[in-house]
C-alpha cells in the first residue's frame, strides 16, 4: 500500500477532490449523505497529503514524488505541455495544510449552509482540486489552469451563500482576479516562446535572459501580489471575507491567499532571481506598508469580520518582507508563517461564524462577557488571538520571529518598522478579544447555544496545531531548509552583481592606494 501510495501520491492528491466533487455531483442521495460523502472524499485527500507529508524526504532540495506524462505539444514552438506534478518543501506544507482545512470546512458547514448542499460540496471539492494542483503542478501551462479552476468555485460560494452584498462582492473579486490572470498569461506565453519549454524544474536550472526575466517577473508578480493581497491591491479582500460564507472565509484565509505567496517564491525568485533582486526594495517598502496599513485598517473596523480579514493583509506583509530578504531564515520564516496564518486565521474566522450563528450579528458593540456566558468559545478566541500577535510558545511567534531575524541584516530600518506592526497586531486584536469576552454580560448574551459536537471538530484540530508549532517546530522547519538556502543561492550571484555595481567608480584606485600605503615597497615597484 505504501509503494503504491508512493508512486501516485501527487495524482491522488489532485484527482480524489475532483472525483469527488463530480460523484457528489451526480450521485443521488439525501443533503445528510451527500455532506458525507464529500467529506470522505476529503479526509481521503488529507490521509494521502499527511502520508507525503510524513515520508517527505527533508535531506534533499529536489521535487519528490514526481509524475510526467506528455500532454500537447504547443503550436509555433518546440514546447510540450506534459501533466507533470511534483513536490518540494516550498509546497509540502501548503498541501498538507489544504488537505486539513477542507475536511475542516465540510465538517462546519451546517452551521451556515442550509440550502444547496449538493453544489456547495461540489464547489468546495472542485476547489481544492485546484489548490492542490497550483502547489504541485511542474508545467506552466497545468500551473495556469489550476490557478483558473481554484478561483472560480470561490465565485459561486460567494455569489450563491454569501452575504446582502454578495453581488458586489463577487464582481469585484472577478475584475482584480482577472486582471491577475491575464497578466500571468501573458508573461508564461512569452516565456514559452522564448525559452522552448514550459517544464518548470527545467526553467528554475535556467538563467534566462535579463529582459525576459523583467518582463515575465513584472507580469507574475503583479498577478501574485494582486492574489496575497498586497497593498494597494487589497481593496477586494474585505468585501469578499465579509460577504463570503464561514467555509469560504476559512479557504480563502487559510490557503488560497497562500498560492499569491507560493508563486513569488516559486517564480519571482527561483525561475526570475536577476529581477526578483532589482524590484526588491520596492517589494519590501510594499511588505512593510502592508504591516501597518492593515494594521491600522484593522484597529478601526468595528465588524469582526472585517478586523479579522484587514489583519491578513498586515500578516501577509511579513511574509512578502521575508521573501524579498532573500536570506534562508528569512524565507524559512515566510513559508511558516504562510502556513501559520492559514491555521490562526483559519480558527479566527470559524469563530466568527460561530457567534454569528448565534446572534446573527458582527458588530462588536453587540458582544460583552462572554468568556463568562460562552467559556469554550473564548477559549479558542484567546489561543486563536495570542497566536495572531505571535505570543511565545504558539505557532505565530516562531514564523514571525524568524521574518525579522533574518531580514535584520541589512534591512534594519525595515524590520524596524515591521516590529511596530507587530505591537499593532497586538494592540486590535487583544482589543478585540477585550470587548467580545469581557466586561458587562449584556443579557441578549447570557443564553448562548453551547458549542457544537461539529464546531469542536473543527477548532480542536487547528488549537493544536497552534500549540505544536509553537513549542516543537523543528520537523516542520527541517522540510523546509533546503529549498530555502537553494532560493537564497540562486539569487545570490545577481545580489553581488548588484552590490559591486554600487560602488563608487573610484572605490578600485582607493583600494590600491591603501594597499599602497600599508606597502611602501609596492609604490617603488
Amino acid at each position: 500500500m505504501s509503494a503504491f501510495l508512493d508512486n501516485h501520491l501527487l495524482t491522488l492528491l489532485v484527482a480524489l477532490p475532483l472525483v469527488g466533487s463530480l460523484f457528489v455531483l451526480f450521485v443521488p442521495a439525501g443533503e445528510r449523505w451527500l455532506r458525507r460523502w464529500g467529506l470522505a472524499f476529503a479526509l481521503a485527500t488529507l490521509a494521502v497529503a499527511l502520508h507525503g507529508y510524513w515520508w517527505f524526504d527533508s535531506t534533499t532540495s529536489g521535487f519528490q514524488y514526481a509524475v510526467e506524462h506528455p500532454w500537447f505539444a504547443l503550436p509555433g514552438t518546440e514546447a510540450t505541455v506534459s501533466l507533470a506534478l511534483g513536490m518540494d518543501g516550498l509546497s509540502v506544507l501548503l498541501v498538507a495544510l489544504s488537505g486539513i482545512l477542507m475536511p475542516l470546512v465540510l465538517v462546519a458547514a451546517p452551521g451556515g449552509i442550509k440550502t444547496r448542499i449538493r453544489e456547495f460540496v461540489f464547489w468546495a471539492l472542485m476547489m481544492e482540486a485546484g489548490m492542490m494542483g497550483v502547489f504541485l503542478a511542474q508545467d506552466l501551462v497545468l500551473f495556469y489552469i489550476f490557478w483558473e479552476v481554484s478561483l472560480i468555485p470561490l465565485y459561486f460560494l460567494i455569489g450563491i451563500w454569501g452575504g446582502e452584498n454578495r453581488i458586489y462582492a463577487t464582481v469585484k473579486f472577478v475584475l482584480y482576479t482577472l486582471v491577475g490572470s491575464l497578466l500571468m498569461l501573458v508573461g508564461l506565453i512569452r516565456v514559452a516562446l522564448e525559452s522552448g519549454t514550459t517544464n518548470i524544474p527545467e526553467l528554475l536550472s535556467r538563467d534566462l535572459s535579463v529582459e525576459l526575466q523583467g518582463f515575465a517577473f513584472v507580469c507574475f508578480a503583479l498577478s501574485f501580489l494582486i492574489k496575497v493581497p498586497v497593498v494597494p491591491f487589497h481593496t477586494w479582500l474585505p468585501d469578499a471575507h465579509v460577504q463570503a460564507p464561514t467555509g469560504g472565509s476559512v479557504i480563502l484565509a487559510g490557503v488560497m491567499l497562500k498560492m499569491g505567496t507560493y508563486g513569488l517564491m516559486r517564480f519571482g525568485l527561483q525561475m526570475f532571481p536577476a529581477a526578483a533582486v532589482d524590484w526588491a526594495p520596492v517589494l519590501i517598502v510594499i511588505g512593510v506598508v502592508g504591516i501597518l496599513y492593515g494594521s491600522l485598517l484593522a484597529w478601526a473596523q468595528r465588524d469582526l469580520k472585517k478586523l479579522v480579514a484587514y489583519s491578513s493583509v498586515a500578516h501577509l506583509g511579513f511574509v512578502v518582507l521575508g521573501i524579498f530578504a532573500f536570506e534562508p531564515t528569512a524565507l524559512q520564516g515566510a513559508v511558516l508563517q504562510g502556513v501559520n496564518h492559514g491555521i490562526s486565521t483559519g480558527a479566527l474566522f470559524f469563530l466568527v461564524g460561530v457567534i454569528y450563528d448565534r446572534r446573527h450579528t458582527r458588530q462588536l458593540k453587540d458582544f460583552g462577557g462572554l468568556a463568562t456566558s460562552f467559556p469554550s468559545f473564548a477559549f479558542f478566541l484567546v489561543l486563536a488571538t495570542l497566536a495572531s500577535v505571535g505570543l511565545p510558545g504558539t505557532n505565530g511567534f516562531v514564523g514571525e520571529f524568524l521574518i525579522l531575524f533574518g531580514s535584520f541584516p541589512g534591512h534594519e530600518w525595515a524590520v524596524a518598522f515591521a516590529a511596530l506592526g507587530v505591537v499593532l497586531g497586538a494592540v486590535y486584536m487583544l482589543g478585540m478579544c477585550r470587548e467580545v469576552l469581557f466586561g458587562r454580560v449584556r443579557k441578549v448574551n447570557r443564553d448562548l447555544k453551547p458549542m457544537q459536537i461539529r464546531e469542536w471538530v473543527a477548532l480542536t484540530p487547528l488549537a493544536a496545531l497552534m500549540l505544536w508549532i509553537g513549542l516543537y517546530p523543528g520537523p516542520v522547519l527541517d522540510r523546509t531548509r533546503l529549498v530555502c538556502e537553494a532560493m537564497s543561492a540562486r539569487v545570490q550571484p545577481y545580489l553581488e552583481q548588484t552590490e559591486e555595481a554600487s560602488l563608487p567608480e573610484d572605490s578600485e584606485s582607493s583600494a590600491d592606494t591603501k594597499s599602497n600605503l600599508l606597502n611602501p615597497q609596492g609604490m617603488e615597484r
